[in-house]
């Protein structure tokens, strides 16, 4: 008889301790436990400039856009309307974005970047990519690449599911 039946099994030290094997077997426990690292560095950074993840996402999507209607900009960040109004309202008294009216729709609010927000922008935007290659650190650039496009496949297709409406 061994030590482990003579006395039940042994609870290993938790400094030794793995994940649960099934669970490592699954994508989704894995892109959740490896999202919330990436997030949580890349919040910290932008938090060290005075804003959240939402207002910078928000400054990037106009960066990448041009001006949108604020509907058009809740949606493409996945945000709930009614939200994306506060974060705007803490951009704009920075003095990073405008709101006019549009021209094409009075009812509309458009949001576009000030020179100011386009500079801040770049800004968070070296210091994101800098939080990434330290999150990142351990995959060589051929492992990011892949693994960015194969997140990039997921997105892309639930996001066409969406636009099917299914």
């Amino acid at each position: 008889m061994n030590d482990a039946q003579a006395h039940g099994p042994r609870t290993p030290p938790a400094d030794t301790v793995s994940r649960p094997p099934s669970l490592l077997a699954l994508p989704s426990y894995l892109v959740s436990h490896v999202a919330r690292l990436g997030h949580e560095a890349l919040v910290a950074e932008v938090a060290d400039h005075g804003l959240r993840l939402p207002h910078f996402a928000a400054l990037t999507a106009l960066a990448d856009f041009g001006p949108l209607p604020q509907h058009a900009l809740a949606d493409r960040l996945g945000l709930n309307r009614s939200h994306l109004v506060g974060y705007l309202d803490t951009v704009e008294e920075r003095g990073l974005v405008r709101r006019t009216r549009d021209p094409a729709d009075r009812r509309r609010q458009l949001v576009e970047l000030t020179p100011g927000g386009a500079k801040e922008q770049r800004r968070l935007l070296a210091v994101a990519e800098r939080s990434q290659d330290a999150f990142l650190r351990d995959l060589s650039p051929a492992e990011r690449a892949t693994l960015s496009a194969l997140l990039r496949k997921v997105l892309d297709a639930d996001d066409g599911r969406a636009r099917a409406g299914g």
